[in-house]
């Protein structure tokens, strides 16, 4: 049959799947996964056949799951099913529904493709499937990744049938004499896809008959149109984006510089308007920060910086005279030991020699604040320890990430740093407290 071999040769030229593989297939019952699952039957796939009931459409959620079982049955295929508490889910994580059914049922599906030990997990899109999706992404303004389509291979799941469109499937189906069960909701347009489906496909076909099949070619043009993209875009990060830090004047060369930004920062959780007021902000003053849900970028001087959102309160850590290694919140090893007159101080920037006789234990481990001070080894005078980041040009990132060892009230090391010059070694010096930093 044509389907059939089409079908087949898209699995051999993308690599979907090997001869004779153990595929777990989504099957809903509804037309499109009962096609998938006839097609690989017949193309000699070892099928697992596993269906979700996610509890959303009363009686009607039942017989799904019943004729799912039934037609495992008639094929031979091992049946495997799941039922998902949904609207519990949907209050927990407070997402959408869409967004929720998809969760539970990708991962309970990797779940029992490592149960069974079977290769991928194959799932019945197919090309009407991915021109809806290229039209939301246009609506919600995704970039060029998002106007290619579905992809046929995401990690272990695979799209066999993305090659055909939905009439070929149910021209497929009823040739076949194969049933299926309709989902009520599919003629609902309460969601994205629905309404697409159903009002905006319909209105462009009046347009152009043909227009679903224009969007797919459209969107395969963009598809290799966006590895060339992509090509460039690393080419451009690798000279303006390294150790979480966004060089302005290396973007600022680059041809497309917004784009280059966005395409650093959309990984990282940033959408489009704030990428926008990012970039608005080069020429402005240092400080400002903007804020994805799980990173935050600062701009400073000649570069943006990248990190973490920590929202944990910083903690202080003691350190008791007994002590030979700490690993909060760095990695250090202590040693002590008589000063001789064959002591020498190691030149190693890793290193710190203080007077042991004049620490106060147990010593505190935490993060600089403003008003900070302390007398800058070889100095006389104190130095507020803000205008020693000043002259070390420490970016903001820097600041934040930095500790001190103090003595009761008093700064005996900036860690990594610089020791207060009351605790160096002197003629005087009887015990000393060597401190080796391990950077990680």
């Amino acid at each position: 049959m044509q389907t059939i071999s089409k079908v087949k040769k898209y699995i051999q030229d993308n690599a979907l799947l090997t001869d004779k593989a153990t595929v777990i297939i989504g099957v809903s019952g509804g037309a499109d996964s009962m096609a998938l699952l006839d097609i690989l039957h017949h193309l000699g796939y070892d099928c697992i056949v596993a269906h979700c009931n996610f509890h959303l459409r009363g009686q009607e959620s039942y017989r799904d799951e019943y004729f799912v079982e039934k037609i495992a049955s008639k094929y031979k295929f091992k049946y495997v099913s799941a039922n998902f508490d949904t609207k519990k889910y949907i209050e927990e994580e407070s997402i959408s529904l869409e967004m929720a059914a998809r969760e539970l049922r990708y991962a309970w599906f990797e779940k029992i493709r490592k149960e069974y030990k079977a290769e991928k997990i194959a799932v019945a899109h197919h090309q009407d499937d991915s021109v809806e999706t290229v039209l939301i992404n246009l609506i919600r303004g995704t970039g060029i990744r998002g106007l290619s389509g579905i992809a046929p291979i995401n990690g272990k799941v695979i799209r066999p049938l993305l090659c055909i469109f939905r009439d070929d499937i149910l021209e497929y189906l009823k040739a076949g004499h194969i049933g299926f069960v309709e989902d009520s909701t599919n003629k609902e347009d309460i969601y994205t896809r629905n309404k697409i489906r159903l009002n905006v496909i319909p209105l462009l076909k009046s347009i152009n008959p043909s227009v679903v099949q224009a969007i797919q070619r459209t969107s395969e043009n963009l598809s290799r149109t966006e590895s060339i993209y992509n090509a460039y875009v690393e080419k451009a990060k690798r000279k303006v984006f390294s150790d979480n830090k966004i060089d302005i004047n290396a973007l600022l060369k680059q041809k497309e510089p917004k784009t280059i930004l966005f395409e650093i920062l959309f990984s990282y959780g940033f959408n489009t308007s704030t990428v926008d007021n990012i970039f608005d902000s080069i020429n402005g003053q240092s400080g400002k920060i903007f804020y994805a849900t799980d990173y935050q970028l600062i701009k400073d001087r000649e570069a943006f910086l990248l990190e973490p959102i920590n929202n944990q309160p910083d903690s202080i850590y003691t350190l008791f005279e007994h002590e030979t290694e700490i690993v909060e919140p760095f990695e250090m090893t202590l040693e002590s030991f008589r000063k001789t007159s064959s002591f020498k101080i190691e030149q190693d920037p890793n290193i710190i020699y203080l007077d042991k006789g004049r620490l106060i234990y147990p010593l505190i481990i935490r993060r600089w604040k403003h008003g900070d001070k302390f007398i800058p080894f070889g100095m006389k005078g104190h130095k507020k320890v803000s205008d020693y980041f000043t002259d070390r040009k420490f970016s903001l990132v820097d600041k934040n990430n930095t500790w001190l060892l103090c003595s009761a009230d008093d700064i005996a090391w900036i860690v990594g740093e610089r020791i207060d010059d009351r605790f160096k070694i002197t003629g005087k010096t009887i015990e000393v407290l060597k401190i080796t930093l391990h950077q990680k």
